[in-house]
């Protein structure tokens, strides 16, 4: 039988090859696997094995939430709640900025009802950004605060992936959802000082007023209170232990279709392109999660994760000396792989040198997602970047993006240096309401 080592280089391999010829990454995460499958089965039993592995992964009820909270975030963004949350936040917020800070209070807004960066992005993004290029903001700046303020999405709750880590780690996704909500306002408070700071430096950045039309109270309510039942029904109904996270996302998702139709302006022409998105985001995350499985066996089956523990462990490294090189490795490997793909084909090796280090895993997985982050905004593959010079690719280059969310990153990996050195920004909420 191949060493652990042996199989470990191979499936590295053949996925960079795979991926490098263009494959899609489920396809590629399922090509390394199946040569390694048939090294110890039979053609015919390979075949079951990948069959089962693959498709079997759909019976946990847990995943089920996934295409539920992908539904939920596709109904906001077509409907007017979105856009009318960033006018709220906008036009009530008396000072100068009000559209740059509107927008991160809009998107954080967002985020405690959609887990997903980039429609986030797109649906705040595709309202604001024109609008602000319009008041005489400096592109760079609106850019930034738009394709960082993404990223609130997949921190805040309900974020897939902290789902997607809890499934691969097993840990409690209740209490992962409640242990990114204080890192979350943490840091939407940090994109503020970014603002402030932008414009303390170039006082040219933000225009002296922003002439906008104000929302009417009950537009604005029409807006505002969707998004906190939404949020809170998700979070404190999965906590409480008083619904399933699938059971909340489903309960969340009826709602919302109510609220959307009845004040959100949405019609069925939006509800069949809500669906049809839905699907194609699940066509997408659902290979990539079967095939995902597939390759976790193999390196399970060859015992590649455990080894490599064991071989990083006899380096006798200090706890935070492996706590940095593994954050540094998500953030490089961030430039070239989106998230959910990192999700899947590291974490399950990773992982257990976290939990070896004797740290928490609930606080990690805030860390984690932080990085994910981080990746996010990085080129070349930073997904939000190119989501945000898409909405204006008249006025905007994808330099221009890059050079606006560099203060924004430098916010994220201070962040991640704030909370090793607090952990309690994570831990302390879970622990008071546990």
């Amino acid at each position: 039988m191949l060493e652990w080592y042996e199989v470990g280089i191979g499936l590295l391999t053949l996925l960079i090859l795979f991926i490098v010829m263009g494959l899609p990454i489920p396809f590629a995460l399922a090509g390394a696997s199946i040569p390694f499958l048939l090294s110890i089965q039979s053609f015919s039993t390979t075949l079951v094995t990948a069959e089962l592995k693959m498709w079997g992964v759909w019976v946990d009820y847990v995943l089920l939430s996934v295409p539920l909270f992908v539904f939920l975030g596709e109904l906001i963004g077509r409907s007017n709640i979105g856009p009318n949350l960033y006018w709220f936040m906008h036009s009530k917020v008396p000072v100068k900025g009000s559209a740059a800070y509107g927008s991160v209070a809009a998107c954080a807004g967002f985020g405690a009802v959609c887990g997903s960066s980039m429609v986030g992005s797109l649906t705040i993004g595709g309202v604001a950004l024109p609008a602000m290029l319009k008041l005489g903001y400096d592109k760079r700046l609106a850019s930034g605060v738009l394709a960082a303020g993404g990223t609130l999405s997949v921190l805040l709750p309900p974020s897939l992936i902290l789902l997607f880590y809890g499934i691969v780690t097993d840990q409690s996704i209740g209490q992962l959802f409640i242990a990114g909500v204080m890192p979350g306002i943490v840091l939407v408070t940090l994109f503020f000082v970014v603002i402030k700071v932008w414009n303390m430096v170039n006082s040219n950045a933000i225009p002296s007023s922003d002439d906008s039309d104000s929302i009417p109270w009950g537009l604005a309510l029409s807006a505002v209170l969707p998004v906190i039942v939404i949020g809170l029904i998700i979070t404190i109904s999965i906590y409480a232990g008083i619904a399933t996270p699938t059971e909340a996302a489903g309960l969340s998702c009826v709602i919302t279709l109510l609220l959307s139709f009845a004040v959100g302006g949405m019609n069925l022409k939006g509800l069949n392109e809500a669906i049809k998105a839905t699907m194609k985001t699940m066509g997408y995350l659902g290979l990539l999660l079967s095939a995902g499985v597939l390759f976790g066996f193999v390196m399970t089956y060859y015992q590649v994760p455990q080894e490599f523990s064991a071989l990083f462990t006899s380096f006798e490294l200090s706890p935070y000396e492996t706590l940095a090189l593994i954050i540094l490795f998500y953030i490089v490997l961030g430039m070239f792989l989106e998230p959910v793909s990192m999700t899947f084909i590291t974490l399950p090796t990773l992982f257990p040198l976290i939990q070896a280090s004797g740290f928490d895993l609930i606080w990690f997985g805030v860390i984690y997602t932080i990085t994910m982050e981080v990746a996010v905004l990085t080129p070349p593959v930073g997904l939000n970047l190119y989501v945000i010079q898409s909405i204006e690719k008249n006025q905007l280059t994808i330099v221009d993006v890059i050079k606006g969310c560099l203060p924004f990153i430098g916010v994220l990996v201070s962040l991640i240096i704030l909370m090793i050195a607090f952990p309690g920004i994570a831990t302390w909420l879970p622990n008071i309401m546990g």
